[in-house]
Parts: structure tokens; sequence; C-alpha cells
């Protein structure tokens, strides 16, 4: 006897699809029978600097011990992490990347008959993890490609636990001032967990954004999340890590799984974390990168949305499926976003200036051929 085991999933989880990843390397290289030297992949909001010299060093010294299970409290870097915040030990919870902060969240603040708020063109994690346990999730109306926190503010009832906002966001790169953090932070209702998603805030330089940790302290129901995955250049380790007021941080460890975070990757984070000066060209490669796509972007009269990520969308003025089709052929792998509403855009990796000026060259030449 057989059952149909779709029908069986909660309806949140069978309205869902599969989280898809950027296409790797050697998937393309498999199915259109290219070198994967000569493939560029720009679709994954990866570091394109590589590793921190000294995360690798720490990692090739940590080898040894792979029999051993990590440190399940991840003290070592916590203690980093708290000093680097100004916050206290127990106000630090690490994830296995910042997604794994996403979902202790939504495992210990969500259920059938709650909800949670967030942007349309927002992170595709946040339904996910909030429908996964059979919570309600509010997606309200972009403006301008970004965050409508007003609102997001009126959507918010009773039911409502937690709200996502992403600065910057992820696929649109938009962007909100410290007014409108403020503004919106001082009017959510003390029941609702407020989650600043940060994933690209090392970007922003100086005064660029709000810091979500200077509103810690005034906010016991804010949740700062961040990960080593893009700035930091760790992607494959999966570590990230979320900022909140000591009850917060005690309740998502009630239900962190044990040794959630590698011993490789609390090694690597805790060398990246101290290496200032990979921080510093991570950030200043990005910049000229981005200046670089823009240009490009500009002599191929397109548009885009202003970004402070690592990453740009550029609209095409018409659906995008088969440009990026035919970037595929070219070897150059973007990420498309129509599952994100956006089906004329693309959104594309600042990478290194090679790899910028081979995709920017694949782009002239597929939309010459209509």
């Amino acid at each position: 006897m057989s059952g149909n085991f779709l029908a069986l999933a909660q309806l949140g989880v069978q309205q869902l699809s599969p989280y898809v990843p950027g296409k790797p390397v050697d998937e393309l290289a498999r199915e259109l029978n290219l070198d994967p030297a000569n493939i560029v992949k720009l679709a994954s909001n990866e570091n394109p600097l590589g590793a921190s010299p000294k995360a690798l060093a720490a990692i090739r010294e940590a080898l040894t011990e792979l029999t051993r299970y990590p440190d399940g409290n991840g003290f070592a870097l916590k203690t980093l992490l708290a000093d680097q915040c100004r916050v206290e030990l127990n106000q630090v919870t690490l994830g296995n990347g910042s997604n794994d902060i996403l979902e202790l969240v939504a495992r210990a603040y969500l259920a059938p008959g709650l909800n949670a708020v967030f942007s349309a063109h927002a992170f595709a994690v946040y339904p996910i993890v909030t429908q996964a346990v059979g919570a309600q999730a509010k997606v309200i109306p972009a403006k301008d490609w970004g965050h409508d926190l007003s609102a997001m503010l009126a959507a918010i009832d009773a039911d409502t636990r937690v709200v996502f906002i992403a600065n910057p966001n992820n696929p649109t790169g938009t962007w909100f001032d410290a007014e409108a953090l403020d503004e919106f932070l001082q009017d959510v209702p003390a029941h609702v967990l407020v989650v600043l998603d940060e994933a690209y805030i090392e970007y922003a330089e100086g005064s660029d954004l709000p810091d979500g940790l200077d509103y810690l302290a005034a906010y016991p129901n804010l949740l700062v999340s961040r990960t080593f995955s893009k700035a930091y250049g760790l992607a494959s380790l999966r570590v990230g890590y979320g900022l909140s007021s000591a009850i917060v941080a005690d309740v998502l460890n009630r239900v962190r799984q044990p040794f959630n975070v590698n011993s490789l990757a609390l090694v690597a984070a805790c060398a990246a974390l101290q290496d200032v000066e990979y921080l510093a060209e991570s950030r200043r490669l990005n910049e000229s990168g981005m200046q670089q796509l823009q240009a490009g972007f500009r002599d191929l009269g397109l548009s885009w949305i202003p970004s402070k990520g690592n990453f740009i969308c550029v609209d095409l003025g018409r659906v995008a499926a088969p440009v990026f089709e035919g970037l595929l052929r070219e070897g150059v792998i973007v990420r498309p976003v129509a599952n994100y509403g956006m089906p004329n855009h693309l959104r594309i990796t600042i990478g290194l200036p090679s790899e910028n000026s081979r995709f920017l060259e694949a782009l002239t030449k597929v939309m010459a051929r209509g």
C-alpha cells in the first residue's frame, strides 16, 4: 500500500518549490561539453578573491582533529564575535550559515495559526522557513524593488510573530537608511521579533547603511543575522550567526542542532574575522567591479537596480530567460530571478575584473542576436 506523500505533507510545504541554487560550473560543463576552466560563474554572490590565506592556514592546522566533534558552543568564535560586535557572549547564536539562524527563528517562534511578514522580491528562504512550520507567509508588495516598511508595519497583526527585513536586500540590492529603520523599530509591537538580515552589510562603507548592532540594546525584539559566506569568503563552510537579546538567543539555542557548525568552519571564521586586510580588499574589489558592470550596462543602454551588495540586477527590457540560456552557451553563469517575481532581470555577482569583462562581452554578443 502506498500513499501520496506530497498530499501528506503540511499544506505550506506542498505549496513550496525547492530552493534552486546557482548552476554549478561542473554541471554546466557536463551539459554543454564545455571546459570548466573557461566557465565564469557569477551566480551565487560568492567572493571572487577566494578564501582568506589566514583562514586556509587555520583549516590546515585543524585537519588533524577531524575525528573530534566540534566545540558545540563555538566558544572561541562567539568570544571574538561578542568582542567585535559589542555584545555579551550569551547574545550570540551560531548557525550553519545565516540560513540556519532564519530557520531557528521559524522553529522557535512560528506555528500554524501564526504568521511572518516580509517583502516581495526578498530572500527565498523567508517563505521556505515560514511555510515549513505551517505558519502563514504575509508577502508585502515592494516599493521601487525594495522594502515598503510602512506597508509591512501595517500588515502586522495579533498573530504576527516574526518580520524578516534585509538590508541590503537579496536579490534586488536595495536598502533603507537609519531614519527608516528607526521609525520602523519604534512602531513594531513588542510581541514581534524583527529579524534584520545583514548578510551583505560588510560591503557597505562608513554610514552607507545603518548598523543593526547599534539598535540591539534599545530593542529586545530585534535579532541581527550575519554570515561569513559573502565578504569573508567562506561560503562552502556554512557559518553564520545571530545577535540578539540573551533571552532570544537562549530560545534559539534550545532548538539549535548540536554541533551545527563544524570544526573547520569555526577555526576558519575565527581567522577570517581577524583578517582586516582581506575584508578591505573584498570591499575595494567589489566597489570597482560594481562600477565596471554599471558602465557596461550603460554602454548597452540597459538599466539596473542600484545595489549595496556584491551583486547587481540588470533589467533587460524583455523576458530574461533566453538571454540567460544564451549566456550559459557562452560559458557564463548568472542568476535568473523570475522566481522572485522579476522575469526581465538577471542578477550578476561582482567578479574579478576579467570575469566582469567576460560577462559583459558575452552579454553584448547574446543581446545582439535578438
